[in-house]
């Protein structure tokens, strides 16, 4: 199982996270968020929405 990590940029003030697999390989980026709820509601869709995604792959 994945893990999700959030944290705020020190660069720019927004909130980030990012989706690492069980080899602690990064997987997915987010945008950047206003505030730390913002961010938690960004990881929420995923967890909800990605199980059932459609895999589109280029020839």
């Amino acid at each position: 199982m994945g893990k999700f990590k959030c944290w705020k940029s020190e660069n720019d003030g927004q909130w980030y996270f990012h989706l690492k697999a069980e080899n602690n390989e990064i997987i997915a980026k987010s945008e950047g968020y206003e505030s730390k709820d913002g961010c938690l509601n960004g990881v929420n869709s995923v967890k909800r929405n990605a199980p059932d995604a459609d895999v589109e792959v280029a020839e």
